[in-house]
């Protein structure tokens, strides 16, 4: 995959519309996370998968719990594991600070998804949330 795969422009939006949230995200809980339009994975500085909210799960179409304490770009999306993805993640989190949006196609069994991504870094809890906006079919 490279770097230039294209932002589905409904996606992008959505994205747009999360910025202003982007801050408040630890502060929520679970309930509340469930309850946003966006998938929300949250990662510690080793990829391991700290929360994943139901939206997540419903466009993975996995178990909400599953990917709890795996690893993110080795057990759970290891399709992910490439410099447009996985190389971001590091290079931030080496910056010490990471907020990125790019275009990104996951490969699902159930066949492939283009997403809008966000990975933004809080400092605070020394996490990362994996923001995914989805183009709404057709």
């Amino acid at each position: 995959m490279s770097d230039d795969t294209p932002i589905p422009t409904d996606a992008n939006s959505q994205l747009d519309s999360i910025e202003s949230m982007l801050e408040r995200l630890d502060h929520l809980d679970e309930a509340a996370l469930d309850a946003l339009p966006y998938g929300l994975i949250k990662l510690d500085r080793q990829g391991t998968v700290l929360a994943y909210n139901r939206t997540e799960a419903d466009l993975a179409r996995i178990d909400q719990k599953q990917p709890l304490g795996r690893n993110f770009f080795t057990e759970v999306a290891p399709c992910t594991r490439v410099q447009a993805f996985h190389g971001r993640f590091l290079k931030g989190l080496e910056r010490g600070e990471l907020n990125e949006r790019f275009g990104f196609q996951f490969k699902f069994p159930h066949g492939p998804r283009y997403v809008a991504i966000n990975l933004y870094s809080v400092p605070q809890s020394d996490s990362v949330w994996v923001i995914v906006a989805t183009a709404r079919p057709g």
